[in-house]
């Protein structure tokens, strides 16, 4: 038997699908940009050519993922720099990785308590 191989550029579409349970999160449009918001904080922004999304990163490990994986991450613009925030290919990513990113990013935004209530965790514990 011949193993098929099948790559699936995600999109759009798979972002939406994505954050679109997620509380408190909505979508904008800024400047023909599409973003992705809790309350005022962008976590997740859509180049205009949907090619790219830049996306809330840790800043601590922001050097790793660009000196692991510079085919997949980019550094953010200058302007994006003293924010946790990376650059990443859309067509290097694959839906469960581009999943994590965005949770990863919104779980950065939203309170404890919202995030725990999503992911189930026990606070008291």
């Amino acid at each position: 038997m011949i193993a098929v191989y099948r790559w699936i550029v995600v999109d759009l579409t798979d972002i939406r699908a994505v954050t679109a349970d997620l509380p408190r999160s909505y979508e904008v449009l800024v400047r023909d940009q599409i973003k992705f918001r809790v309350g005022q904080i962008v976590y997740l922004a859509v180049a205009s050519d949907e090619q790219t999304i830049g996306i809330g990163f840790p800043r601590e490990e922001r050097a790793a993922a660009l000196a692991a994986e510079p085919d997949k991450f980019l550094p953010p613009r200058p302007s994006e720099e003293r924010f946790r925030w990376i650059r990443v290919r859309l067509d290097a990513l694959e839906y469960d990785e581009l999943r994590e990113l965005i949770l990863d990013a919104w779980a950065m935004c939203v309170p404890k308590k919202v995030r725990a209530e999503y992911f189930g965790d026990n606070l008291s514990g």
